[in-house]
């Protein structure tokens, strides 16, 4: 029987190349976001210069998987919406009867998310708590009493760099508000934890920092000139993508939990892809 993995945020950007890269190491897939087709606009979530719904649908990125030949189940999720979490974790369950890697990559993005300080209010802590602690807690709590039953499973925790460092400015001019880096510093807290609880149950967990990466929501908040800009740094979303399912699937894994792996860095030191910087 073929494994599964199920990533979450797999619309667009690292999460559909998450999958894309799962489904080629032979693994059948269960996807979530909240735009299950082109086009569909929500509440709290990033556009494009003009206004318009970024690119990027759970039905392209299951047409792309199921082109690879494996099978893939696409649920529509939203993080701020606990039932729809629970929802989705039993779907998964009811459909594979099983789930062997959990890719926790989905976030809130709403555009309060970086605000300056003195201009955050509770409404957007709440919704940053209920994306970024609640939802990935709530879900990996659905699909860990399967993982141990079968053995164990791998959970990886997509964090980010403003996590785990202060701004290097102030919001507004290029930093990231108190919001993100909260909601990311408790991304980083989860994978130590599951291991620490859960390793001799054969539960392996990870965290992982993507670095800057070239995906739709950074053009929609830098623009292409940005993107331009920074070149030195930034990498395609296919590389923290390749690394999460090395992570997955390679024994030697092991020794790199309990650590924030740095993707880009990881990906080159380890061979994981080629070097793309000069690409």
């Amino acid at each position: 029987m073929s494994k599964v993995a199920f990533i979450t945020g797999a619309s667009r950007g690292i999460g559909r190349e998450t999958a894309l890269a799962f489904a080629r190491a032979g693994y059948d897939l269960a996807i979530s976001a909240r735009t299950l087709e082109e086009g569909e606009t929500h509440a709290h979530a990033l556009t494009d210069a003009e206004g318009r719904p970024l690119a990027g649908s759970l039905a392209s990125t299951a047409a792309a998987v199921r082109a690879l030949g494996r099978e893939v189940l696409v649920l529509r999720m939203d993080l701020l919406d606990e039932a729809s979490v629970r929802g989705a974790a039993a779907a998964v369950l009811a459909h594979y009867g099983q789930v062997d890697v959990l890719v926790n990559n989905a976030i809130y993005q709403g555009s309060d998310l970086n605000l300056p300080f003195m201009a955050l209010g509770g409404e957007t802590l709440q919704r940053v708590f209920q994306g970024y602690v609640m939802a990935p807690v709530v879900l990996t709590q659905c699909l860990l009493p399967a993982m141990i039953a079968r053995g164990g499973g791998t959970v990886i925790n997509v964090t980010s760099g403003a996590g785990e460092s202060d701004p290097p400015v102030a919001a507004g001019k290029g930093g990231w508000g108190y919001a993100y880096g909260a909601g990311k510093a408790a991304v980083s807290r989860l994978s130590g934890v599951l291991a620490a609880e859960f390793g001799e149950q054969g539960i392996r967990a990870f965290t992982i920092n993507p670095g800057v990466v070239t995906t739709e929501a950074l053009r929609a908040t830098i623009g292409d000139k940005g993107v331009l800009a920074m070149r030195k740094g930034v990498a395609p979303p296919e590389v923290p993508a390749a690394v999460m399912c090395w992570l997955a699937t390679q024994p030697e894994a092991d020794r790199f939990q309990r650590r924030t792996v740095q993707a880009q860095a990881f990906a080159l030191e380890h061979g994981v892809v080629p070097d793309w910087r000069n690409a």
